[in-house]
């Protein structure tokens, strides 16, 4: 059986799962009791017809990139990196930190701090699994996940019993300094000439996009991007070509780690301006999806969040201004997960055999 052209597999698979998510969500839709065309209709009228809706859409997709990113560059080391979400938190804690008490002249100067405090937390709260997984063994998607519930209580502890300020109920920090809030995107000379009113997307997103610019000269460009790769593909080659076990998951995972991290400017610096108890609001988990469907290329990671982007606002515009749940946003999440991860081998032999089919047919037709 012959493989699909190289364009089939990067675009065409991905879109027959997107389209196949869609049947399955219309039917959901239509089980119980709602309209699917109003459904869709809603959701790109307030994700991606106004500014206002673009606004919400790319401040989603933001912080997918940065996760998504995460989770590409540990899958190229045949590490699957789940551990996202608590890297992101501990993120945030960099950036509170890094903006609270310190005092920044400029908002530049202090996104420069607050990405690297970001990056090195997120990298520091990837590095002990990693370093569980080179030395002791230790499964990362095991120990990922567990320390994400770890992140998760230790972020707790600190907002209520030592970041909190003095008579605040809320377990969050203080405000951040006015000389640290970043401008949105509405706000920027260009920008500003399609984002007309005040929107939520700010000067991270650029971050992001350079990021996958970055992870994409890191992976294909550079010495230690092959050597990661060559050690995803085979660890026995690997090694017998000189290649360092150890030193490549605790550079990948650290890698993976700081970029999850780094999804903090975005939503505590950016968006929040303080730090608060679930900042990561579930991003690190869907960048697993946002890779998945990308597969795991910079191009497609950015791409597949814009589509979560939209999914996400979208969802939020079905809870607003229909009678359909917001919660119908997580089906069809989880239908996209579902049919480009899990599935994905069906969709792709599927097409496969298409191919194959059309393939004779012209062949008998030539000898004809």
């Amino acid at each position: 059986m012959e493989r699909l052209p190289r364009w089939a597999d990067v675009a065409l698979v991905p879109l027959v799962s997107l389209l196949l998510a869609a049947v399955i969500a219309a039917l959901v839709i239509l089980a119980i009791g709602q309209d699917p065309w109003e459904a869709i209709t809603v959701m790109v009228q307030g994700s991606i017809m106004d500014s206002y809706g673009w606004g919400y859409t790319l401040y989603y997709a933001t912080s997918f990139i940065f996760t998504g990113l995460a989770v590409t560059v540990a899958f190229h080391a045949s590490l699957f990196n789940i551990g996202g979400e608590g890297q992101a938190q501990l993120g945030g804690l960099g950036v509170a930190l890094c903006c609270l008490f310190l005092p920044w002249p400029h908002w530049t100067l202090a996104l420069i701090g607050a990405t690297c405090a970001a990056a090195l937390f997120g990298a520091a709260w990837a590095a002990i699994p990693a370093y569980l997984q080179a030395r002791r063994g230790s499964h990362i998607v095991i120990t990922t996940i567990m320390f994400n519930y770890i992140a998760a209580a230790l972020l707790i502890f600190l907002l209520v019993d030592v970041l909190r300020p003095a008579g605040q109920m809320d377990p969050a920090t203080a405000n951040f300094p006015e000389a640290t809030r970043l401008p949105t995107l509405n706000e920027l000379p260009v920008f500003n000439l399609f984002f007309t009113s005040n929107v939520p997307a700010n000067v991270t997103l650029l971050i992001a996009l350079g990021m996958a610019v970055v992870v994409w000269l890191l992976l294909w460009r550079t010495r230690l991007g092959y050597a990661i790769r060559a050690f995803g593909k085979s660890e026995a080659a690997a090694r017998y070509a000189g290649i360092s076990p150890f030193t490549i998951i605790m550079v990948a995972m650290l890698i993976s780690g700081g970029l999850a991290g780094m999804m903090a400017i975005n939503n505590v610096m950016g968006e929040a301006e303080r730090l608060l108890q679930n900042s990561a609001s579930g991003a690190g988990f869907i960048g697993i999806a946002v890779a998945l469907m990308g597969r795991n290329h910079p191009v497609g990671v950015v791409l597949a969040a814009l589509l979560f982007g939209f999914l996400f606002q979208g969802g939020a515009e079905l809870g607003l201004w229909t009678k359909i749940p917001i919660e119908m946003r997580t089906v069809v999440q989880g239908l996209v997960i579902l049919f480009t991860g899990a599935l994905d081998v069906m969709v792709r032999m599927l097409l496969t055999r298409i191919f194959n089919l059309f393939r004779a047919g012209r062949m008998a037709k030539g000898a004809a």
